[in-house]
């Protein structure tokens, strides 16, 4: 322990960077990544903080045929709920991950963000077609070559969610101190009930989201959509 007080960061500027640079990559290239590298990204994960230290996330990676089978079936499913949308209510998320009710701020970041997408991909309202193709990209990884799905024991609280997000920030980042690239996906959950059989989940876990991960498309427009953030003064209050 007295190694972890007393480490020192010698380039803060880097962590600063790999925080900074951290955005949802939306074109990836077919480069492999190396089993090796995805453990160790993964064993720098499991040093997220975690109420009592449970560490309560499960990890199921998916590269080659099990990730390009998944695509297959997720896609079929997407495509018949466009088809025909009453097949939407057989595919539920476990959780909510939105609200039930948008209000402001929240519901004008989201249109920002959705028009913002759709119009650097040259999308236009009503365009279902393209609007579906493009959101389908979210089921085929990105084109990434790794897909990556978290699962959580029903049996554990909702603090174990606040620990997922530690560890997947935290894999986030570190993935992007070996120059890869990711894009956590929540949009996968409600098609968990193929996911989970599908990548061998015991019956107690509950799909938390899918994550793609690989090398980003340097020539991909979708890869210059940077969404803003708040200044500091908008979500803070000093107490003195």
């Amino acid at each position: 322990m007295s190694s972890q007080v007393s480490t020192v960061v010698a380039d803060p500027a880097s962590v600063a960077d790999a925080i900074g640079s951290r955005f949802s990559t939306r074109a990836f290239l077919p480069t492999p990544v190396p089993r090796e590298t995805i453990e160790r990204l993964l064993a720098l994960a499991s040093r997220a903080p975690s109420g009592t230290n449970t560490q309560p996330w499960k990890v199921y990676v998916l590269q080659g045929a099990s990730r390009d089978s998944l695509v297959a079936k997720v896609c079929a499913a997407h495509d018949a709920i466009y088809a025909n949308p009453a097949l939407a209510q057989e595919y539920r998320e476990e959780y909510d991950y939105y609200p039930e009710r948008w209000v402001p701020p929240y519901i004008d970041r989201r249109r920002e963000n959705g028009w913002s997408l759709y119009g650097l991909l040259g999308i236009a309202k009503g365009e279902k077609d393209k609007m579906h193709a493009q959101h389908q990209r979210n089921y085929r990884f990105f084109d990434a070559p790794v897909g990556l799905m978290f699962t959580l024991d029903r049996v554990m609280g909702r603090g174990s969610l606040v620990d997922y997000g530690m560890f997947l920030q935290s894999l986030m980042v570190a993935a992007r101190a070996e120059g890869l690239h990711t894009c956590p996906q929540a949009a996968w959950n409600g098609f968990a009930k193929i996911i989970l059989p599908h990548i061998g989940a015991g019956p107690d876990e509950m799909l938390v989201c899918g994550m793609s991960l690989g090398h980003a498309d340097p020539d991909a427009p979708v890869n210059g959509f940077h969404t803003p953030r708040e200044p500091v003064a908008s979500f803070t209050r000093w107490l003195a």
